[in-house]
């Protein structure tokens, strides 16, 4: 019963750091990143309590999702190429990886064939990494000025993967940053009212995500032990 174990752990550590904030633990999504894992396994966390999945290939979202319970939720939080949006976009409850306003167009144009709104956070590239995806900070607002009008889809809020380092708290301003710019969008109401979410931290550094106000932490390691 490893994964229930460490669920019981993340669970804990998640409480004590909403305790430290001042927050609310039921505030906190925690999505349990089961990419490569086999479905033995995600039943294994859905026994232990865990209803939300994150997955980065569409592929696994479309071959896991039949085989688990109804209420199991997958979350994108990959990559998403153009061409696999159709294939996605009535599988996933979010997607968490808008990195584009062409990706947000292909998903409007998907949502709008199936007459239904997609959920979606922007991916923001908190730390100006080469390696990775996403809108640079000052691109977010006008990115969501454009995107926000999109009649099929809802930015549900902001998403980012932050640097991998050894010490957590080296990503604790990249964390302030994009709660910061959070807080600034709902202030200013660029976002309709639909922002909620705010998707950030993973096995390394969930904890001071949750203490700089992260509403939905990724965890694979923490859980399904490593890759």
């Amino acid at each position: 019963m490893e994964i229930a174990e460490n669920l019981e752990v993340v669970r804990r550590k998640m409480k004590e750091a909403c305790e430290r904030a001042g927050r609310n633990p039921e505030d906190v999504t925690l999505i349990s990143v089961s990419k490569t894992k086999p479905v033995s396994m995600l039943m294994e966390a859905y026994e232990a309590g865990s209803r939300d999945f994150g997955e980065n290939k569409v592929q696994e979202i479309l071959e896991k999702r039949p085989q688990m319970p109804e209420d199991a939720r997958f979350h994108m939080i990959g990559h998403l190429q153009t061409n696999k949006v159709g294939q996605v976009i009535d599988k996933a409850v979010l997607i968490h990886s808008v990195d584009s306003i062409h990706l947000a167009e292909k998903i409007e144009k998907e949502a709008e064939k199936r007459s239904l709104t997609a959920d979606i956070l922007l991916e923001v590239n908190a730390a100006r990494e080469e390696s990775k995806y996403g809108f640079f900070l000052e691109e977010v607002i006008p990115a969501l000025e454009i995107i926000g009008k999109f009649p099929h889809i809802r930015v549900k809020g902001l998403m980012t993967i932050a640097p991998n380092v050894e010490n957590a708290e080296e990503n604790r301003k990249h964390f302030k940053n994009l709660y910061q710019l959070y807080v600034d969008i709902k202030s200013k109401n660029i976002d309709n009212g639909t922002m909620s979410a705010l998707s950030m931290g993973m096995t390394g550094d969930y904890e001071v995500a949750i203490e700089e106000g992260a509403t939905m932490i990724r965890v694979g390691t923490g859980i399904f032990g490593s890759r």
